[in-house]
């Protein structure tokens, strides 16, 4: 069961993806075809699973997005001015010895390269945090392709912080149940994009596997 934070995210409304969900034919890895996710995948075997937000209570284990540390603009698509900025997050969740993180400025954003997910992964937690306007929230969507290889979005949440680093609430994945690889694994990436006058910096994108042991 997951800690609830102070530093939350608001939930986009479960209608939106149903709605998008029943648009798209489920269909196993032969009728589909290869779209820029697919042929980008990594971490489909071999994934390291994790305890980083143990610290908050959150006893589920977790796995990096690829280069989810930010540690380089490897794996990365940043527009505008996001960049990677010296300074980890507070907490090291990842590795004591990370160094950097993302800014992702107004008028930016930053999106992951592509992993495999599975319908047992359900969620996607980062450590994040806003020193620019406090009204601005950070607009999280999980892209992910159709079976003919179009690259679809959907928002899952919108991320609140404050000037202090602090983790997430986990925000649900929903693309995970569009399987197009074998084993239900489906093909996705995460764009982050300040949403108002933020001036935001994200460190240490994972997502629940949903294996608790």
């Amino acid at each position: 069961m997951h800690a609830r934070m102070p530093f939350g995210s608001r939930p986009v409304r479960i209608v939106a993806f149903a709605a998008a969900l029943a648009a798209i034919p489920l269909v196993v890895a032969p009728s589909a075809h290869a779209g820029p996710l697919l042929a980008s995948v990594t971490g489909c075997r071999n994934q390291t699973m994790e305890t980083p937000f143990l610290r908050w209570g959150d006893l589920a284990t977790y796995v990096l997005a690829p280069n989810g540390g930010a540690e380089s603009r490897s794996r990365w698509a940043l527009t505008g001015d996001a960049t990677v900025t010296p300074g980890n997050e507070s907490y090291y969740v990842h590795d004591p010895d990370d160094r950097s993180a993302l800014a992702l400025p107004a008028g930016s954003s930053a999106t992951t390269g592509a992993m495999c997910v599975h319908i047992d992964y359900p969620t996607l937690r980062l450590v994040v945090r806003n020193t620019g306007s406090p009204l601005s929230t950070l607009l999280v969507e999980v892209l992910f392709e159709d079976p003919f290889g179009n690259v679809l979005s959907l928002p899952i949440g919108e991320v609140i912080g404050t000037s202090s680093w602090q983790p997430s609430t986990p925000l649900p994945v929903t693309a995970n149940l569009l399987p197009l690889l074998p084993d239900d694994q489906t093909p996705v990436a995460f764009r982050f994009t300040p949403i108002g006058d933020g001036e935001w910096s994200i460190d240490d994108t994972y997502i629940d596997p949903w294996r608790h042991g």
